[in-house]
């Protein structure tokens, strides 16, 4: 029943978020609401970034209509919020995605200083911990166990606000950031389904099913017909967040939970392109005594463009290499520990991206000569 259920909602998010972001479209053209160009932009033409406006409302209808469906067809202990734990991890949830989502409409529409993102971003992530969820141990990564909350609580806040960035961060090119993000739900709503976490797999689907359809009108609309759109902050911070909110709940220790240290690694798998992207962009800064803050064009989309491919080619290697990455921690898990998964990926990170930065340079001479 609970996957019938699931299916259903997925379906209901799709079909809500395929009638309204065309009416988004519309008032943003006619309240000329636009992506403003400038020297880091590679798009042609005017494109509204007001897509992400469409998630936080779906997500929130769907999952709530599910819950009320739920009782209304087997009762109230049946629900998926039965327990008051659940309960208190969802609302505080969804109080987060708020806030945050107003925080990018202000962002997307007047601009928000990011000291001032950094700290509504502090103040949701701390809403985890606030309902009992935080990082309470890592399995044997690099040989720790159990941790205490004064280690869990800080780490846990620390990862919200990075992984939160990490999918604002990579929304560079059309359809990268829904793409992956469609990849980590997916993969974390079908971890829930085999261990019967339905709450978190209904979260995960009908997230899935909010960005399919924003996919279809960020990669394939044209901005010439008025059909394409980006989700700006509002809607790569929402995502970011939620995705937190299902690694952890995924990571946080219960014996009578699910929880195993295979699983664990798989549930970060999705997220590592993201976040190696951003360590990496950060220690570039760092390192040739630049702005931590100030936007470039030095992430691994714009490694792919400099080595000649397209826009859409780009996004689709990089969603190979999300799923390179998920795959062979699936298969070599099962073998190794997972300290030495964790730096067989870094290593293969780093391998590719120095001969990304191999091709790049062989290019430039041919560039030259042309």
């Amino acid at each position: 029943m609970m996957l019938l259920a699931i299916a259903l909602f997925l379906v209901l998010a799709a079909c809500l978020s395929f009638l309204l972001i065309p009416r988004i479209l519309v008032i943003a053209f006619r309240k000329r609401l636009f992506d403003l160009l400038d020297e880091r932009k590679d798009h042609v033409g005017i494109v509204p970034r007001l897509g992400g406006i469409s998630f936080y409302p779906i997500i929130f209808f769907c999952f709530a209509f599910c819950e009320a469906f739920m009782a209304f067809l087997f009762g109230r202990e049946t629900t998926l919020l039965s327990s008051s734990e659940l309960f208190m991890q969802v609302s505080l949830l969804f109080c987060g995605m708020i806030l945050l989502f107003l925080i990018g409409i202000a962002d997307d529409l007047v601009g928000v200083r990011y000291w001032k993102k950094f700290l509504g971003q502090f103040v949701v992530a701390a809403f985890f911990p606030l309902s009992g969820l935080y990082f309470n141990g890592f399995y044997g990564l690099f040989g720790i166990e159990a941790v205490s909350p004064w280690i869990g609580i800080p780490f846990t806040a620390i990862f919200v606000v990075f992984i939160t960035n990490a999918i604002n961060l990579i929304d560079g090119i059309d359809g990268l950031a829904s793409g992956l993000c469609i990849v980590a739900f997916s993969i974390l709503g079908i971890f829930s389904l085999v261990w019967h976490a339905w709450i978190w797999a209904l979260l995960s689907f009908v997230t899935v099913g909010v960005l399919i359809p924003f996919f279809y009108f960020n990669v394939f609309g044209r901005a010439d017909r008025c059909r394409k759109i980006f989700m700006g902050d509002t809607g790569s911070l929402t995502l970011g967040y939620l995705l937190s909110f299902l690694v952890i709940s995924c990571a946080m220790y219960d014996e009578a939970s699910f929880q195993t240290p295979n699983n664990i690694i798989i549930a970060f798998s999705p997220l590592l392109v993201p976040a190696f992207d951003v360590v990496r962009v950060v220690f570039y800064r760092f390192r040739h005594r630049k702005p931590l803050f100030l936007p470039d064009r030095n992430h691994i989309h714009h490694k792919f463009l400099a080595m000649g491919f397209s826009h859409r080619q780009s996004m689709v290697l990089i969603l190979c290499m999300s799923a390179l990455f998920v795959v062979l921690n699936i298969v070599t898990v099962r073998f190794l520990s997972i300290t030495l998964v964790f730096l067989a990926d870094i290593a293969l990170w780093i391998t590719l991206n120095l001969w990304f930065d191999w091709l790049i340079a062989s290019r430039k001479p041919s560039m030259l000569e042309t």
